[in-house]
């Protein structure tokens, strides 16, 4: 398997971000999220994809901490493996590392296809980022939907 890196600007798009979530809990938030799948067709059974996520979310937590989550779902009702960024101007209650709120949330969306490989590519470019404390500032300090694609882009 070649060390290709995903590029995440072909993933992602402004239809995939949504800087002023409405939600207050982890599975509104979700389904938020969900919808702007639906909406762009990388989804095409949204309660199905939301059921699938929240049932990873039991196997352990998805906040990593300094207010940033990653749930994900694998699931039949993905039709492209992709990933939603959500921000919030108010806390969510979240299982997290430091058992802090999150204000930013990343959703993955995998195919079951691609499950082992792209997903895992996917995910680990992400969790670099995450690793990254100036880029978790800007992230929560992002004020556009450009601004979030730039950040993401450009490391």
């Amino acid at each position: 398997m070649s060390e290709q890196k995903i590029d995440i600007a072909k993933i992602i798009n402004p239809s995939l971000i949504k800087l002023d979530l409405a939600g207050t809990t982890k599975e509104e938030v979700i389904d938020e999220l969900s919808e702007l799948l639906e909406q762009d067709h990388d989804v095409t059974d949204r309660p199905a994809f939301v059921k699938d996520v929240l049932k990873r979310e039991t196997e352990g937590e998805t906040g990593i901490g300094q207010g940033v989550a990653i749930p994900h779902g694998k699931s039949k009702a993905v039709k492209n493996t992709t990933i939603a960024i959500g921000l919030s101007d108010h806390p969510i209650p979240w299982e997290t590392l430091d058992e802090k709120p999150v204000t930013a949330i990343i959703l993955f969306a995998v195919r079951d296809q691609d499950a082992s490989t792209l997903h895992l590519k996917l995910l680990q470019q992400v969790a670099i980022l995450l690793s990254d404390n100036n880029f978790i500032n800007k992230l929560h300090h992002s004020k556009t939907k450009e601004n979030v694609i730039q950040l993401l882009c450009n490391n």
